[in-house]
């Protein structure tokens, strides 16, 4: 059974309560120019845009990894003869080149 605390968490995360984040130098110095040009009025909106921008590539990278297990579950691969292949699909068009 899930701890009730993990519950309130996530909850509390939904409704947007406020996050702590620890960024380091290189952040910090990264995000300054950004905001202090007026191209974002806060650094919280910075970040969203950050986590918008990061949600697609998440998307992809589950996708990406679904593709390799499906792939990985479907077994080994059966040989393959890359000359008949090119003679099966060229057959059809025989009469026409």
């Amino acid at each position: 059974m899930a701890n009730p605390e993990d519950k309130h968490r996530a909850f509390s995360l939904r409704l947007g309560r406020n996050t702590s984040i620890s960024l380091g130098d290189h952040f910090r110095r990264t995000h300054q120019y950004p905001v202090a040009s007026g191209r974002y009025v806060s650094t919280n909106e910075l970040i969203r845009t950050g986590l918008r921008m990061l949600e697609p590539h998440e998307s992809q990278v589950r996708a990406l990894q679904e593709t390799l297990k499906s792939g990985e579950d479907s077994g080994a691969a059966a040989s393959f003869d890359n000359a008949s292949f090119l003679e099966r699909m060229r057959a059809p068009l025989a009469g026409y080149l």
